[in-house]
């Protein structure tokens, strides 16, 4: 069974490393990167199984970090 893997930061380094993995074996991934441009080689070899998508973690005012309603168990 295909899964689908969010990985953050993509571009480069751990997150780079996850993601060609998880591709390799087959599954897809939400690819995040500052710089969706860095993707493009991903893109390019593994086509519509990655979705680069442009997330900057470090632009607090961005995102919030609270969940909109609340989980058990986290």
């Amino acid at each position: 069974m295909t899964k689908v893997w969010f990985i953050i930061g993509t571009s480069k380094g751990l997150g780079r490393e996850f993601a060609l993995a998880t591709l390799k074996r087959g599954d897809r991934v939400a690819a995040t990167a500052r710089d969706t441009a860095a993707l493009g080689d991903l893109v390019d070899r593994f086509g519509d199984a990655v979705l680069p998508l442009r997330v900057d973690v470090a632009d607090r005012t961005r995102y919030s970090t609270r969940s909109p309603r609340p989980r058990s168990g986290y």
